[in-house]
């Protein structure tokens, strides 16, 4: 089975999508998702064109993934600029990723109009950029940008592009496709030209979906001959989109024959996908292909009949291989296998208590329904679990707390000089604390708090640290009086984990969110009680 080349380009293309904003733990936290999950190359963004890119790849340097190599994004260098006098390549040889994807033009009109030069200067920056990035000893990808109008415009001069890069040493060459506005028959036969031209090239793909065709081009164009595709998760990106690579991993390797993260990670590809959603404060779309909540959902008469019956009369695929679960609409079937896994991984043995496995499941549904998403929530799944299990003690009890946002100086729409304070009312055992926090916002104000009142019971909390903090309105249509969810991060000097609170009231679900992350906490770094509590 032919092997094809992942490339993810989420951390670039994808947070060019309107609404998606990433921190830098955020990047990171999608980059190790890829990695576990057998992604190739990681695209994590410009190293030169802000600080939050920058560490980035610093970070990864010093803590490199198991599996992908990680790009870095730039462009061919300044016309009537020599290569090794340019400092954007520069940057990118100084990022220290393994991997560098250049953009170039092979547009003649993009060349003349856009760079406003010629078109024979802008073989020699392809070329020198090209032979530059190599001799600093990277693999290197050349962006074919908008090749196939270019194709389509002069295909004689976009063929010329190609051979620049090739010449000087490329080692893949991206047909991009990159206004989207192609169709399969045209991606089709134009990298199969393009295969038949330069023979001894690898070459791959990057679609925009802006006509609606980006992974049908992929999937053309790796049959014309492409060895590498190009996406971004759930097809986050500018516009419309980029195609999405999933969807492409899954047809590839479920339709057409080829390999690329393996069977046993394809059962992974829907919680990736919600992975990233709710890391980027999304939801899965639910008709998205694979690995959308109504992928495999059937309703009540003749298709749910035939399902029963044979699956496969409505099921294209069998939908555990992608990690999906097939449902009726009134009632989602069972899912324990994957419960079972999932417990596995953070530390508990269901199949020793095979009479508890059904009723945790019950209840994340239930949770599930009124708005709780466990995706990227691990430690509120482990707290929920082990309920079941032990039954625990918590380490530590609410009497109340308190709130109070002071803005002490109206200066106008922009102001940022409100202050919060919250104050903390808490039982440890017979012991009673209290204690006052103050902080920007809400939510820091109640850490700070709790933190300061924990911290003579349970020293280790001092060392967690909240990271990330998202919100997001579960029925954006009853305005204020939606139901919100928290979703919280937290950090010690082992990792991270997630907690999750929901309720109508933001500061109550951001409290919940929290205390669950210093339970699961000390949960951690403190051994359990033989009685159960701890």
């Amino acid at each position: 089975m032919t092997r094809i080349t992942t490339y993810d380009t989420t951390l670039r293309d994808g947070e060019q999508a309107q609404g998606v904003t990433l921190s830098l733990e955020d990047k990171l936290r999608i980059a190790r998702r890829l990695d576990e999950f057998g992604i190739d190359i990681i695209e994590g963004g410009f190293p030169v064109s802000n600080p939050k890119d920058a560490a980035f790849f610093d970070e990864l340097c010093q803590n490199p993934l198991k599996h992908a190599r990680i790009a870095a994004f730039g462009s061919t260098c300044r016309k009537d600029v020599a290569a090794a006098d340019d400092a954007g390549l520069a940057g990118l040889v100084a990022s220290g990723a393994p991997v560098v994807a250049i953009a170039g033009k092979t547009w003649d009109e993009q060349v003349t109009r856009a760079l406003q030069t010629t078109l024979e200067e802008n073989l020699r920056m392809i070329s020198d950029s090209v032979a530059f990035l190599k001799q600093n000893g990277m693999e290197v990808v050349f962006d074919a940008e908008h090749f196939f109008d270019g194709y389509k415009a002069n295909a004689d001069y976009a063929l010329a592009c190609l051979r620049a890069a090739s010449e000087a040493g490329a080692d893949s060459i991206d047909l991009c496709e990159t206004n989207g506005g192609a169709l399969p028959f045209e991606v089709g036969e134009i990298t199969a030209a393009v295969v038949k031209a330069l023979p001894s090239q690898s070459f791959g793909i990057h679609c925009h979906n802006d006509s609606g065709c980006a992974v049908a081009n992929t999937l053309a164009a790796v049959n014309a001959g492409a060895t590498q595709v190009q996406g971004t998760i759930n097809g986050y990106g500018e516009r419309v989109g980029n195609a999405d690579l999933l969807t492409i991993i899954a047809d590839l390797e479920l339709k057409m024959g080829f390999t690329c993260v393996g069977p046993d990670k394809l059962r992974e590809l829907t919680s990736v996908a919600t992975y990233v959603a709710e890391i980027c404060n999304f939801s899965v779309w639910a008709h998205a292909p694979y690995v959308g909540g109504s992928a495999f959902a059937h309703k009540g008469g003749l298709h749910a009949s035939a399902i029963a019956r044979f699956p496969q009369a409505y099921n294209h695929v069998d939908p555990d291989v992608v990690g999906n679960s097939a449902h009726m609409l009134v009632s989602e079937l069972a899912g324990k296998a994957s419960l079972v896994a999932k417990a596995a991984s953070l530390g508990f043995d269901l199949n020793a208590h095979p009479e508890k496995t059904q009723e945790i499941l019950d209840e994340v549904k239930a949770r599930e329904a009124q708005g709780y998403s466990y995706e990227v929530a691990d430690g509120s799944l482990a707290l929920l679990i082990d309920r079941h299990l032990r039954n625990p003690r918590p380490h530590f009890t609410l009497e109340s707390f308190r709130v109070i946002v002071d803005d002490r100086e109206d200066t106008g729409a922009l102001a940022k000089d409100a202050q919060s304070e919250a104050t903390i009312k808490v039982h440890v055992g017979d012991d009673r604390f209290v204690a006052t926090g103050e902080g920007v916002g809400p939510v820091g104000a109640l850490s700070k708090a709790l933190k300061m009142a924990l911290s003579t019971a349970y020293p280790q909390v001092n060392g967690m640290h909240l990271i990330d903090f998202k919100v997001r309105l579960l029925d954006e249509s009853t305005g204020t009086d939606a139901i919100t969810r928290v979703v919280i991060t937290t950090r010690d000097e082992e990792g991270t984990w997630g907690t999750i609170g929901v309720s109508e009231n933001i500061i109550e679900a951001s409290w919940n969110a929290l205390v669950e992350s210093l339970e699961y906490g000390l949960a951690r770094c403190l051994p359990a009680e033989p009685d159960g509590g701890c």
